[in-house]
């Protein structure tokens, strides 16, 4: 974090602070919404917190699996405190401003949880896999060891992608506007109010982000290939129901992670549209 906080002294935008303008200014859904994704910030802090705790207390879920899950939450957990209390100071303040360098640390600790969830949803496709195609070799393949070395390649990966795109944005300047036309700091809303060229930005965000989907995309799309396969091959309606059970809440977290991504990404492209129409 030193070197970051060095590289954004140096820094030559001339901006020292953004306001964020949040999801809406009717002022007659604000409140719904203060309340709405308080309870949901709420939910989420409380429901993560709990599950961390079971499975730190409880020894019986001490397994693979469930050292996945301990990290999944570890990082919703944390991903909550990155955005949302934005989002919330938007729903009751008439300017909600955020320093340059505050903007920038926000930057990075949303792409890093995002980027590291990613990751750790790739790693327990892996390990779905090897539950369901390799049963007697689970122990050994899953070992305590290797978990540990998936997750620290999470987390390192995680960190590299989060660096680039938090390196590439402190390079630019900011002297035209400072309204960013979000409730975070985000990386296209942010390259949309640049006033240097973002060409280079887009293509390196463009790249990193492909190169994460595609990896991630193809172990999980491969893994859970084989995983079908596998399933197709079981002869009882019991091994079919119990490895159905096994994948089931991977794979809508998958949905969901991937959906709300995808939902995202369609919002920012359509807010950009219209800034251009």
């Amino acid at each position: 974090m030193k070197v970051m906080k060095q590289i954004l002294k140096e820094s030559n935008s001339s901006v020292t602070e953004f306001i964020l303008m949040g999801l809406t200014v009717n002022q007659e859904l604000q409140l719904s919404l203060l309340v709405l994704f308080l309870l949901n910030y709420t939910a989420t802090v409380v429901g993560n917190l709990s599950l961390m705790n079971l499975i730190c207390l409880n020894s019986h879920l001490h397994t693979p699996m469930y050292f996945f899950i301990f990290n999944l939450s570890c990082i919703d957990f944390c991903y909550s405190f990155v955005c949302n209390p934005t989002m919330l100071m938007s729903f009751v303040s008439e300017q909600n401003t955020i320093s340059y360098e505050g903007c920038m640390s926000q930057l990075f600790f949303f792409c890093f949880f995002v980027n590291s969830e990613c990751y750790v949803l790739t790693a327990m496709a892996y390990d779905r896999y090897v539950a369901i195609c390799h049963p007697l070799q689970y122990t050994t393949v899953m070992s305590t060891k290797i978990c540990c070395l998936l997750m620290f390649a999470s987390f390192l990966m995680g960190f590299a992608g989060a660096m680039t795109h938090t390196g590439f944005m402190i390079r630019l300047s900011f002297c035209n506007s400072n309204f960013i036309n979000h409730y975070m700091c985000d990386i296209f809303p942010l390259l949309w109010i640049s006033c240097s060229n973002t060409y280079v930005n887009e293509l390196v965000s463009s790249a990193v982000v492909g190169t994460i989907i595609i990896l991630s995309s193809l172990v999980i799309l491969v893994s859970y290939a084989l995983i079908l396969s596998s399933i197709l091959h079981m002869s009882s309606s019991k091994g079919w129901s119990k490895a159905l059970g096994t994948c089931g809440s991977h794979i809508i977290t998958v949905s969901l992670f991937y959906g709300s991504g995808l939902l995202a990404y369609v919002n920012e492209k359509s807010h950009k549209l219209n800034e251009q129409l």
